[in-house]
Parts: structure tokens; C-alpha cells; sequence
């Protein structure tokens, strides 16, 4: 090979290369965008078609004449009369199963109020229409309810408002709140990370700092990154399994003197999501541990720290943000569960708010899906209203979760 030759271009074939990386990597760098882009337009067309359901027009009719049971407009009455009016007109079995439900007297003029609507005034929904047609179509809406329903009033109206919050469940879309579900799914959401981070953790501290790289652990290992991938429903059928049948002594509080449940309690869901995002713990518990620099290890042990002291005092402070994120991922996954609750025994219709790990529950997933497989129009208002209620959660969970590694990680 002659020395003198350049394998590199010169002049013009230097000046036509350069150009022609230079487009090529335009060219990636405009499909990444756009990859970003259409991320960013689905998610912003997820929301809007939420938000789209939880708003806009309603006609709606009173069945029963609210005149026949004041001469006052019901919103000027006072705490006093409305009890009066549910003790004169309701039965006296419907009035003592509410009694007992909660005591009259200790409820707010709200829930009242409310109970006036739904169990004497029964307000019947004719249609509803999205916030983009009563918005947009305001004046084809309004005239298309004049003409079919002539006696019903139209108002525009928010399904998702503080009483939504804090009623519970009702056979009625009108009357119908999400308090018992979110109460459910807080407490399945505790008793799961609960169970699964300090066992994540722990497996994911001896499969990185002391198992050995033999077949077995490799065998464990693959597995553990398998069943990150498993379907959730096959989790459910776990529970069920396990938890509902097998410990149903101890799942039922039986064995603390509680009779009247069985398995199918919000401490087996909470379980059962525990084991759904146990592999995801171990995993990203690992990655962090892993992250964490053998420079450190290597000097720890040169002052004479034991393994087990390295580990407390310098690798696992260290690891301690990278786990906590994996813990975020894991209340995600969780809170957003719905077939492993189907099968554990969730339930689609209670009103009752969880008192303790064992009562029966429900989630808000279970109350969206059940609530989206009804036929009515308000229904389906009232399961965006509770998706966008669902997403504050979760939204909030995981932002306590990222202030808590924050502090975490500015600390080490």
C-alpha cells in the first residue's frame, strides 16, 4: 500500500459525505419527532374524549312534582325540613334501613338533599350530549330536546363535582358516587405495596450481592423477567387460588373472630396485586442496584465493612431512588387493575366504605367498567367523570412517590 495514499474524501466527495450524513440524520431526527409527536396527540385525544363525556347537556324530568312535598323550592330548605319530609313520606322500613346505613340526624343537608332527589323527587335522565356538541351545537341540542322531550328541563351540567366525590355507589347515574371505590382502591393499592417492596427488595438485594452466577439463579432470574410479562388476569386466578380459598381463614379474618365475610376481601386483592407487581420491584430493584458503582463497594470493604454493612450503609442508599421509581411503575400498575379484582371477587355494586382489611370491596376500575357496560347515556357520563378521578389518583401516588425519591436521592 502506497503511504502516501488518503482513504479519507477531500474537496467536493468530502463536502457531498458530509451533506449526506447530515440528511440522514435530519431524517431520523424528524422521525423521532414525529414518533413524539403522535405520542403526544393520542394521549391528548385519550383525555379530551374523557373530559368530553363528563361534561355537556342533560334533559332530565322529575317523576313525582317536588310542590307535592314542599310548598318552598327544596334548595331553600333547611336541614330540619328536608328530615321531615323523608320521615313523612318514606316507609317506615326505608327510613330504618337509612338510619342504620348512618344516622339520619348526623347527615349533612347535601346528603339530604340528595336522598330527597333519589328516593322521593326520582329524577328520570332523558338524554345526555357531550361537552363538544353542547358547546359547538348548542342551538341544534336545545331544539332537538324541546321536540322530543317538551316537558323535561335542559341544563349544562358537570358530572364530576364535590358530592361525586364523596357519595357512594347508587343504582341511579343521577345520585351515584365513586367515595367507596377510591377508598377500595387505596387500600388495595397500601396493602400491595405493603407486601411487595420490602419482599422486591429483599430478593432483588440477594439476587445482585450474593446469589452466585450458577444455573439455578439463572434459572430464577429468567423466570423472575417472565412473569413481569405475564397476563394479570393469570394473576387473578393466583389469588384466587391462594388467597380467596387456600387462606381464606386468614384472608376472611376468621381466625380474629370476623364471621361474616369470606375470601373474597380487599386483603386478598391487595395480595394478589402485591404478587402482580412483585417481578417488576425485583427487576428495577436490581437495575438500581446494579447502577450503583463497585468503586464504593471496593472501599467499604478496604476499610474492613462486612458485605452486610455495605450493603445497609452504601449500597442500598444509593440504590434507594432507583427502587423507589420501580415502587412508582408498581403503584401504576396496580391502581389501573382490573381483571385479577373480577376474579378475586370485587364487587360491582356496594355501598358500604372498607373499614379494615377485611371488608368487601370495590375499585375504581371495577366501578369504570361496570358503569361503561350499562346501556344508559348517563352512566357512561358518570365513568368519564370517575376515569378522570381515577388519573388524579394515580397522578397524585406518583407524585408523592417522585417527592419521597427526590428527598431520597438529594440526601445520598
Amino acid at each position: 500500500m502506497n503511504p502516501t495514499d488518503n482513504h479519507y474524501p477531500e474537496g467536493q466527495s468530502f463536502r457531498n459525505s458530509l451533506n449526506s450524513r447530515y440528511r440522514v440524520a435530519s431524517i431520523w431526527q424528524a422521525l423521532f419527532f414525529s414518533a413524539l409527536l403522535i405520542a403526544m396527540l393520542s394521549l391528548a385525544a385519550l383525555l379530551y374524549n374523557v373530559v368530553d363525556g363528563a361534561f355537556g347537556y342533560v334533559a332530565y324530568e322529575y317523576k313525582n312534582d317536588p310542590a307535592e312535598f314542599s310548598a318552598k323550592p327544596l334548595d331553600d330548605l333547611n336541614k330540619q325540613e328536608l328530615l321531615d319530609i323523608l320521615k313523612a313520606n318514606l316507609s317506615d322500613g326505608a327510613y330504618n334501613k337509612l338510619n342504620n346505613e348512618q344516622a339520619m340526624e348526623k347527615r349533612s343537608k347535601s346528603d339530604l338533599y340528595t336522598l330527597v332527589l333519589e328516593r322521593l323527587i326520582q329524577i328520570d335522565t332523558k338524554q345526555t350530549w357531550s361537552m363538544t356538541a353542547s358547546i359547538f351545537d348548542a342551538n341544534e341540542v336545545k331544539a332537538e330536546a324541546a321536540k322530543k322531550y317538551p316537558e323535561a328541563k335542559l341544563e349544562f351540567r358537570s358530572w364530576l363535582t364535590p358530592i361525586f366525590l364523596t357519595t357512594p355507589m347508587s343504582s341511579k347515574a343521577e345520585f351515584a358516587g365513586v367515595r367507596t371505590a377510591i377508598l377500595g382502591s387505596l387500600w388495595m393499592v397500601g396493602i400491595a405495596i405493603l407486601f411487595a417492596l420490602p419482599i422486591g427488595t429483599g430478593a432483588a438485594i440477594y439476587l445482585q450481592e450474593y446469589a452466585t452466577k450458577n444455573f439455578l439463579n439463572r434459572i430464577i432470574q429468567t423466570n423472575i423477567n417472565n412473569l413481569a410479562g405475564v397476563p394479570s388476569i393469570v394473576y387473578g386466578m393466583l389469588g384466587l387460588a391462594i388467597f380467596v380459598r387456600a387462606l381464606e381463614p386468614f384472608t376472611s379474618g376468621s381466625i380474629f373472630g370476623i364471621t361474616d365475610t369470606n375470601g373474597r376481601t380487599i386483603l386478598s386483592a391487595g395480595l394478589t396485586m402485591g404478587v402482580l407487581v412483585l417481578p417488576l420491584i425485583i427487576i428495577n430493584g436490581q437495575e438500581a442496584i446494579k447502577a450503583v458503582p463497585d468503586s464504593l463497594r471496593q472501599a467499604a470493604y478496604g476499610v474492613g465493612a462486612t458485605r452486610w454493612q455495605t450493603i445497609w450503609h452504601h449500597v442500598l442508599p444509593n440504590a434507594l431512588p432507583g427502587i423507589l421509581t420501580g415502587s412508582i411503575l408498581a403503584v401504576s400498575r396496580a391502581i389501573g387493575e382490573t381483571a385479577p379484582l373480577i376474579v378475586v371477587g370485587a364487587s360491582t355494586f356496594i355501598s358500604l366504605d372498607p373499614e379494615g382489611p377485611f371488608s368487601k370491596f370495590t375499585a375504581l376500575p371495577i366501578q369504570i367498567y361496570q358503569w361503561t357496560t350499562r346501556a344508559q347515556s348517563e352512566f357512561h357520563s358518570i365513568a368519564a367523570s370517575a376515569i378522570i378521578v381515577l388519573l388524579v389518583l394515580l397522578l397524585t401516588l406518583n407524585a408523592a412517590a417522585v417527592i419521597i425519591r427526590n428527598r431520597v436521592q438529594r440526601k445520598y
